[in-house]
Parts: structure tokens; C-alpha cells; sequence
């Protein structure tokens, strides 16, 4: 029975020695480090993100009226316009597709926008003043900043820029021959008008 004991504390103290030598050398070797990936240590992202330190991107101002509504504004006639040269053009307050032109002969006049963003029909009306003003179309081109309005011919839809072409500045009567008799009929007049438009800094001097 002794010899029994004896064995197996002898069995345990090697166990416990070997163990303690174990952990010994452990701890005597050095921390090992991990290698791990950093995006910051990417010559290719180090070289995309060196073009643009320092320096902030720009958001894009809002949208203005004038930018969706390109029309609007004061204008500056170069034909047809005996006594005022100012044409201005105004949206409704409650219809955005509606805008109102001032400062022709025919008095204060209404346009329906038919394309966007400048293309108006300016339909058959009569206005505050009793001036009976036949259909036609306001056309403004932002590229070379001028405003062009036919009164007389009917808006097409298809074309709008062809009623400028061949037009005539007044209207008179045209002789008709029938077999029996010459009859006259009335013809509508024809006016166009084109203006300039002012830049913001001369409208508000």
C-alpha cells in the first residue's frame, strides 16, 4: 500500500514540474503580434484620398424660380414697340403654369406654358382694358437671352419656333376672286415682338 502512494505522488510531482516548466518557457518567449490589414496603409487609397485633403465639396445651390421659370423677368423690346421698351414677365401667384406679360400694345396679356421650360401658348382673350388679343406664342431662348412673342397665329404644338418664320408685321385685307363677284375678307394681323433680357444686377438699378 505505501509502495502504492508512493508512486502516484511521485507520478504527480513529475505532472506538476512538467506543467510549471511549460509555462515557464511561455512566458519567457516574446508577445507575438498580429498582422492586421488597415485601409490607412493602402498606397492606393492613400493616393486617392492625398488629392482631396484640405479641400470641401460644393453642394449645389437650390433651384431658383428663375432657374425652373427661365421666362421671368424684365426685358428690354427691340422691335416693334413704340412707346414702352420694357416687356416683364410675371408667374400667377396660384398657378405656376401660368405667367402674365406686360408692357405690349395690347395691354397686360396671360401665356400658358405648353413645353418646358419656356415655351408658351398665349391663347385668345380679351383684356382689362377691352383689347381683343388673338392667339399666339412666347417663346424665350435662355442660350441667346432673347424673348419672342407671335400675336395672330395659332400656337403649334408641334413646332412652336415655326410661327416666327415668314411672318408678317401687319395684317390687311386679301382680295378674294369668285366667279360672280370679288369679295374681301378681314385678315388678322400678325405682330411679333423680341426683346433682350435684362440681367438682375440693371433691373434693380
Amino acid at each position: 500500500m505505501k509502495k502504492t502512494i508512493s508512486i502516484m505522488g511521485l507520478a504527480f510531482f513529475c505532472f506538476f514540474t512538467t506543467v510549471a516548466h511549460a509555462q515557464e518557457n511561455e512566458s519567457s518567449e516574446p508577445a507575438k503580434t498580429e498582422n492586421k490589414w488597415d485601409p490607412k496603409n493602402n498606397p492606393t487609397v492613400t493616393a486617392i484620398t492625398s488629392k482631396y485633403e484640405g479641400k470641401i465639396l460644393a453642394t449645389r445651390p437650390a433651384l431658383t424660380e428663375q432657374d425652373i421659370f427661365p421666362a421671368i423677368g424684365a426685358y428690354e423690346a427691340t422691335t416693334n414697340m413704340a412707346d414702352t421698351k420694357t416687356i416683364t414677365i410675371a408667374l400667377d401667384e396660384n398657378n405656376k403654369g401660368l405667367v402674365w406679360i406686360e408692357g405690349l400694345p395690347q395691354g397686360t396679356i396671360k401665356a400658358m406654358l405648353r413645353k418646358s421650360p419656356a415655351t408658351y401658348k398665349i391663347p385668345a382673350q380679351k383684356t382689362e382694358t377691352g383689347n381683343e388679343v388673338a392667339e399666339g406664342t412666347l417663346v424665350f431662348d435662355k442660350e441667346s437671352n432673347t424673348l419672342s412673342i407671335c400675336i395672330g397665329k395659332n400656337y403649334n404644338a408641334a413646332d412652336p419656333l415655326s410661327v416666327f418664320s415668314a411672318n408678317e408685321s401687319a395684317g390687311g385685307e386679301v382680295a378674294a376672286v369668285t366667279k360672280s363677284k370679288k369679295t374681301k375678307t378681314k385678315q388678322t394681323p400678325v405682330l411679333t415682338y423680341t426683346a433682350t433680357k435684362q440681367q438682375k444686377d440693371t433691373v434693380s438699378n
